[in-house]
């Protein structure tokens, strides 16, 4: 039986934090034993957002296909590849934008929101707003019938499933599918003090962070603030660290919590306890980090060789494309 497609991507913004690796890329290593899969180094989508800096756009794309592989993403089972190698994405936004109505763009919800919160940034570019289009061109040129996505994104998705529709209506064909929303099981972890974990913010850890930065880090944690001595009953509800343990230490969760409202156990031993389950559980992607860091030529390769294989799936599409909107001679 064939595999059915999914297709998924990331932005390079340099190397992934926990929310990245719980949020998504932890649900593409399990998924490309099932599915045909293709992961993209969604750099055109960056520059929607940082095009008038995109200095740093190939060190941080090095450093997140690193982290990549270092949880377990396969080049012999997933296609890896860079979205602005596969000329075919750019192609086929711009066929796409000549069908889609400007209206459908102006009322994708994250577009107002992110404005809002990028008010620094001058986003008033056909670019920023037509971001949308080109994630549906991203996920159209390989007739993806499914894409993992997190809550945040399915309004995204569902303006992709509005433009295949829309594709197939007009030209009198059924070519583009209508990928179905795969909803990630994301584990929602707050940032060191509390807060959504965010670069920004500074209150983020690293999936590859070295042993004695993450002990140094989960030393950090804020804890519940009404919990003056360490034999004060605490309240794990309000606590970062109590957060962390619900997700990196689940056997021993409903004791932390037993002896954390009684008061049986302190704040610095509880840290250590996590500590111990957390550099645990991250050891094997630092170590595999470690391997290969500096090995630029190595991930060039894998780059490379992904995007010759993207495209050969996203010529044929053009090719047929091209035949529908009765561009070929």
């Amino acid at each position: 039986m064939t595999k059915k497609t999914i297709f998924s991507g990331m932005r390079p913004t340099g190397r992934l934090q926990l929310g990245n690796l719980l949020g998504a890329l932890d649900n593409w290593v399990k998924l490309q034993d099932d599915y045909r899969c293709l992961f993209g180094v969604v750099d055109w989508h960056a520059l929607t957002t940082a095009y008038e800096d995109p200095s740093q756009l190939q060190e941080n794309t090095y450093q997140m296909v690193i982290d990549w592989l270092s949880a377990g993403l396969d080049p012999e089972k997933s296609i890896i590849f860079r979205q602005s190698d596969v000329k075919g994405h750019a192609e086929l936004h711009l066929l796409l934008s000549m069908i889609t109505p400007l209206s459908w763009l102006e009322r994708v919800p994250t577009y107002k929101d992110q404005i809002q919160q990028l008010k620094e940034k001058n986003l008033g570019t056909y670019g920023f707003l037509g971001y949308p289009l080109l994630m549906a061109a991203d996920i159209l040129l390989y007739r993806a019938e499914t894409v993992p996505v997190g809550e945040d994104q399915v309004p995204h998705l569902e303006i992709t499933r509005e433009i295949a529709r829309r594709f197939n209506y007009l030209y009198q064909t059924d070519y583009f599918p209508e990928p179905e929303t795969m909803l990630n099981e994301v584990k929602i972890l707050p940032g060191i003090d509390g807060r959504k974990m965010s670069k920004s913010y500074g209150n983020t850890i690293d999936m590859s962070e070295a042993p004695d930065e993450v002990r140094k880090k989960v030393r950090q944690m804020v804890t519940d603030p009404g919990r003056i001595r360490k034999d004060d009953p605490g309240n794990p509800d309000v606590c970062t660290v109590y957060a962390f343990h619900s997700i990196f230490n689940a056997e021993e969760l409903a004791e932390v919590e037993r002896a954390c409202r009684r008061g049986e156990i302190g704040c610095v031993q509880c840290k250590n306890r996590l500590a111990d389950r957390l550099t645990a559980f991250l050891a094997p992607i630092y170590e595999k980090r470690q391997a290969l860091e500096g090995q630029l030529d190595y991930i060039r390769d894998i780059l490379q060789e992904g995007a010759k294989r993207a495209s050969v799936i996203a010529e044929q599409t053009m090719d047929e494309v091209r035949e529908i909107v009765n561009l070929k001679l």
